[in-house]
């Protein structure tokens, strides 16, 4: 018997949450985190598809939201810190917590402003060390 999608629950990202260091920065709407694999390429004999092997793994983020405070601009630089994704959407098989270990800035936005509009705060970060799963989503 084919399942079908119950939309109920599917996750909607209105119920997300940002930590930083444990602190809730509830002006941030969006999270997005990346693992970039530099695969590097090889010319093997007797094959005519390049073969890949796994080189340094870089992970990325951004977080962004609307400005209210000015709690990321008064962060010490180069300072490492932990940040925690929270998905929680009442519908939804339940959360998904993950965290983010050994973050730095790799770009902090300063001013960002236009007469008669919200202002938006948008910061991009890296991660040295792999990202944990602490909750992770189940069906049930």
């Amino acid at each position: 018997m084919m399942a079908y999608l119950n939309p109920d629950r599917t996750i909607l990202g209105s119920y997300g949450e940002v930590y930083i260091n444990g602190e809730l920065f509830a002006n941030f709407n969006h999270l997005e985190a990346t693992d970039n694999y530099n695969l590097i390429a090889f010319n093997v004999a007797g094959k005519v598809r390049t073969q890949h092997k796994t080189g340094p793994v870089e992970g990325t983020g951004t977080i962004s939201g609307l400005k209210v405070t000015s709690k990321i601009l008064q962060m010490p630089k180069n300072a490492r810190f932990e940040i925690i994704s929270k998905l929680a959407d009442p519908e939804a098989y339940g959360h998904e917590r993950i965290r983010f270990r050994s973050c730095r800035f790799s770009q902090i936005q300063w001013a960002n402003w236009t007469a008669g509009e919200q202002v938006p705060e948008e910061v991009q970060f890296v991660f040295d060390e792999d990202p944990e799963l602490l909750d992770p989503i189940v069906e049930v």
